[in-house]
């Protein structure tokens, strides 16, 4: 069979893959996508782990969850009384599947408007830039492009001491699937995806331990947020044991038995469910042909430049897969910067303002440089902190835990990092990025307008507490 011939063709529709099929094709450019992923069931589905097992589900049980345990602690503060608050996991689990099951279909409609070609199978990357297609059955297609676009994202590392077994020791896929809430669970690994899903069923009545081995919570975060965080998480009956490095977990009838050291000593405690987030390792799994010199790391990711070129002339490597951090919208911007450079066109991805989310309650979220690491560089800065206790809007909807804080250069003022925990930080840390993309200075956010009332005046009331100038806090 001859090769099938495209400009462009890219290995994995996630979140960095299907955005750069569709810039590619939006660019004029003959472009083919290759996907391999399979649920539960065995169907195939669009859209990664992103999509089917990762942020969108994650994020629908989150809301459920988070409206389920208002019910039951906070609508009596507002005058609502609901009685006696009932949980039905099956309804939740089904409505979080009907989103997952829209929007993967929606990006199934998008590449056939955008006239990109897709193609179901493990795609292979062989020489002479030609990709091997091999279907579910072991019918093989062969595709050759003027540029190959590698795309295939990440999957859990798996820890030798707590091996998944798919029923009581699972990775974070199998914690989003649970048909009814464990009565006991641990969590290995206090990092995004372990808090986020700690939290999910912490709301729902499980008791929750999360076993880290960091003697820290959250190092990538703020010290002062990080602080916060512990705080708030503490409240709410998430215990986080930190240095805590586990030697051995044992599934059973009924539970699951896990060892681990704190501070040399040995303790252990038995829970129903154990939920593995350790992070993840990029899915490089026969993705190589035989004598294919593609450049890979020590630690398993394809080594690209700042373009995302690899070492090979016209392969591309973009998203999970390469260095950086694992964030679907890295991948995103990355997928669409290669769409361009391939066309021809100017490109770059701003990696110093890429934001991140943590999305338990309150949100935590942040762009920019740190405290430690503005110290640890010789920088000289200053900071404005305000508080969400003193935010009408966060008030009203009682959700005035948190703060705002904003960092800045001490020689000229302009924003190197903001910081954020309390409500929908998610979304307040877009104006922050759109901010430090245009080298804003605190002064820039201290003069533009916040409609009152709105969660968003406490970013401006940090702005102004960068130079000790805030209105509703005392400036000290």
């Amino acid at each position: 069979m001859s090769d099938l011939e495209f400009d462009v063709v890219v290995i994995g529709a996630g979140p960095a893959g299907y955005p750069a099929a569709i810039r590619a094709a939006q660019n004029g450019l003959h472009t083919a996508i290759v996907d391999n992923w399979r649920n539960r069931d065995g169907t195939a589905s669009l859209g990664g782990t992103c999509l089917n097992a990762g942020c969108i589900p994650s994020k629908a049980l989150l809301e459920s969850s988070e409206l389920y345990h208002r019910a039951e602690t906070e609508f009596a503060k507002h005058g609502i009384g609901v009685g006696s608050v009932a949980l039905d996991i099956e309804t939740m689990q089904a409505r979080k599947q009907g989103i997952v099951k829209q929007l993967t279909g929606g990006i199934g409609a998008l590449l056939k408007s955008n006239g990109v070609t897709a193609f179901e199978g493990h795609g292979r990357l062989l020489d002479g830039r030609r990709v091997s297609v091999t279907g579910e059955r072991g019918d093989t297609q062969s595709l050759v492009a003027k540029h190959v676009v590698i795309a295939t994202g990440s999957v859990p590392i798996e820890l030798s001491a707590a091996p998944f077994d798919g029923e009581a020791i699972v990775d974070s896929w199998g914690a989003l699937d649970f048909d009814s809430v464990p009565e006991r669970l641990g969590v290995i690994g206090a990092g995004v995806i372990g808090l986020e899903l700690g939290s999910v069923w912490r709301r729902l009545g499980a008791d929750v331990v999360l076993l880290e081995a960091l003697d820290t919570l959250l190092p990538m975060v703020d010290a002062q947020v990080s602080k916060e965080a512990a705080r708030q998480f503490a409240r709410q009956g998430l215990a986080i044991r930190l240095g805590a490095r586990v030697t051995q977990a044992t599934a059973r009838d009924g539970g699951v038995d896990v060892s681990y050291e704190v501070n040399g000593e040995r303790e252990s405690l038995t829970v129903d469910k154990l939920v593995v987030c350790v992070g993840r390792r990029p899915l490089t799994a026969d993705l190589i042909g035989e004598g294919v010199a593609l450049a890979i790391d020590e630690r398993g990711f394809v080594v690209v430049d700042e373009q995302c070129k690899t070492n090979l002339p016209g392969v591309w490597a973009i998203g999970d897969v390469v260095r950086g951090p694992m964030l679907a919208h890295k991948g995103t911007e990355e997928g669409v910067m290669v769409a361009d450079l391939i066309a021809g066109k100017y490109a770059e991805v701003n990696y110093g303002v890429m934001p991140s989310v943590i999305y338990t309650a309150p949100e935590i979220a942040w762009v920019g440089k740190t405290e430690a690491e503005l110290t640890a560089a010789g920088v000289d800065f200053k900071s404005g902190t305000f508080s969400f206790g003193a935010n009408g809007r966060a008030k009203g909807m009682e959700q005035a835990d948190g703060l705002v804080k904003l960092l800045a250069s001490d020689e000229d003022d302009e924003l190197l990092g903001v910081h954020i925990i309390g409500p929908v930080a998610g979304e307040l840390i877009a104006e922050a990025v759109l901010a430090m993309e245009f080298s804003a200075s605190s002064e820039d956010l201290q003069r533009t307008v916040h409609a009152h009332p709105t969660l968003s005046e406490a970013v401006h009331e940090a702005a102004l507490a960068v130079d000790k100038r805030a209105i509703h806090a005392i400036n000290r």
